[in-house]
C-alpha cells in the first residue's frame, strides 16, 4: 500500500523522478527519531543496515538541517574533529533538490563499503530574462565502515571524512577501532 504522505526527499531523483514512493515516515524518520529519542532497544531494533542507507538518513538530516546527526554518524575518531556551525550553515543553505545513488559497493573490504552519490541543490543563476533556477550537483564517493561497540559487539556504520585533517600516521591503530595498522584499514580510502 502506497503512502499519501510526501515522499521523502533522499528518495527523489530531481532528473529521473521518484526512485520508491517511500514517505520520509516510512524511510529515514525511524532512524532519525530512534538517534533523537535516545531510545537503546528502539535504536538498535532499527540499527541501520548498510552504507547506502546511512548515505540516505544522512542526505535527510541535511536537508532537515540536523547536524549532530551527521556528526553522530562520521566515525567517532573524527567526530570532535567537525565543524557543527560550518555543517549547520551549509545546510540552511543548500536548497536541496533529491538524491541519486550512483553507486553502492557493499563489501570494498571486510568492514568497508563505499557510496557514490549525486546530492542535487538548486542555485538561482541571473540571465538576460531575470533570475533562473538551475539544478547542480554535489558528486561524490565516500567510504563507510562498521564499527563494533566494545560492550554490546553490535556493528554499526559510520562515514569516513576524508576532509577532516587528522593526525594519525600510518603505523598507529586504525581511527575505526579495528586493531589493524591506520595504512592497512580506513587509511587506504582516506
Amino acid at each position: 500500500m502506497q503512502s499519501s504522505l510526501p515522499v521523502c526527499p533522499c528518495q527523489i531523483n530531481p532528473l529521473s523522478g521518484t526512485n520508491s514512493p517511500l514517505s520520509y515516515q516510512d524511510c529515514c524518520q525511524p532512524y532519525h527519531d530512534a538517534f533523537y529519542n535516545d531510545e537503546v532497544d528502539k535504536a538498535d531494533s532499527i540499527k541501520v543496515e548498510t552504507a547506502e542507507r546511512l548515505m540516505r538518513t544522512r542526505y535527510r538530516a541535511f536537508v532537515l538541517i540536523k547536524p549532530d546527526y551527521i556528526v553522530k554518524t562520521t566515525v567517532p575518531a573524527q567526530q570532535t574533529l567537525l565543524d557543527i556551525n560550518a555543517i549547520e550553515s551549509w545546510a540552511k543553505e543548500t536548497d536541496w533538490a533529491g538524491l541519486e545513488i550512483v553507486a553502492h559497493i557493499p563489501k570494498l573490504s571486510k568492514r568497508h563499503a563505499q557510496v557514490e552519490f549525486k546530492a542535487y541543490f538548486r542555485n538561482s543563476e541571473e540571465t538576460t530574462g531575470g533570475l533562473a533556477e538551475k539544478i547542480q550537483a554535489h558528486h561524490e564517493l565516500s567510504t563507510f565502515v562498521t564499527v563494533k561497540d566494545r560492550t554490546s559487539n553490535d556493528a554499526h556504520w559510520y562515514f569516513l571524512d576524508p576532509t577532516v585533517a587528522m593526525t594519525v600516521t600510518q603505523k598507529q591503530p586504525c581511527i575505526c577501532g579495528s586493531a589493524e595498522k591506520f595504512k592497512r584499514c580506513c587509511g587506504v580510502y582516506i
